[in-house]
């Protein structure tokens, strides 16, 4: 599935270099129309982050979120700052079909467990940012700014029984590049963890980089800049996905 990403910051679409709040670049378009745009182009799932909540949880783009989900027929996965129970739970009642949880995943396993087991497994992402070291892949948390020591792998079996289902991972390195992804790193992850549907994230900046994704056993492909920046359109990566 190809899965449209925008990124919010007070209302407006933006684009962080590399998670970098400090090289952003605003586009001129509103939520609504790259929303209205990507379903119309065929998108069955879009990806929304609240750059705003994710800095300070109280400054949260509940309105305008709730705004864009009434008004988009197809469901919409949010992230930015989960950290509490409550953050969930507004998320969800927004209309949210799943809620993307990073650094506090990583941080307390065992309370993003229990919302997993209150809210339904379905209804919750694991966001795995990784830095490839020596091969090892570490997660890195709080806006990737700190190395938190534990491989994506060791988290993955942390959760297994808490009946995980969707992990968005990124390679830090890609990000924002629109050089490609990491295939290697889905193709592994994605044979090592079966039961798991495995969002690609970071790189994709053609349709060659969709192709390359194809046979990998990744359930979905994130695509941000590269479509806000004409490289290629939702249809486009959308027959290149489903091509035999």
């Amino acid at each position: 599935m190809i899965i449209p990403a925008i990124d919010l910051i007070n209302g407006k679409v933006v684009r962080l270099f590399q998670g970098d709040y400090a090289q952003k670049t605003e586009y001129t378009w509103s939520p609504q129309e790259r929303y209205d745009l990507y379903v119309k182009e065929g998108a069955q799932q879009l990806h929304l982050v609240d750059l705003d909540g994710a800095k300070d949880t109280s400054k949260r783009q509940l309105d305008v979120i709730r705004s864009l989900i009434k008004n988009t027929p197809v469901p919409v996965q949010i992230g930015g700052g989960i950290r509490t129970e409550n953050d969930v739970k507004d998320l969800l009642q927004a209309g949210a079909n799943r809620v993307v949880i990073g650094s506090t995943a990583v941080k307390s396993p065992e309370t993003v467990g229990s919302w997993m087991k209150k809210y339904g497994s379905e209804h919750i992402v694991l966001a795995l940012d990784v830095n490839v070291i020596g091969g090892r892949k570490y997660i890195a948390v709080s806006g990737w700014q700190k190395d938190s020591g534990v491989t994506i792998e060791e988290i993955i079996e942390k959760y297994r029984e808490y009946s995980l289902k969707h992990v968005l991972c990124t390679d830090i390195s890609k990000d924002g590049t629109l050089k490609g992804s990491n295939v290697e790193l889905y193709r592994e992850l994605s044979s090592n963890f079966p039961e798991i549907s495995f969002q690609a994230s970071g790189g994709i900046g053609s349709l060659a980089d969709v192709e390359a994704l194809r046979g990998t056993g990744v359930g979905g492909v994130i695509i941000g800049r590269s479509l806000l920046e004409g490289k290629l359109t939702v249809k486009e990566a959308i027959e290149c996905w489903q091509k035999e």
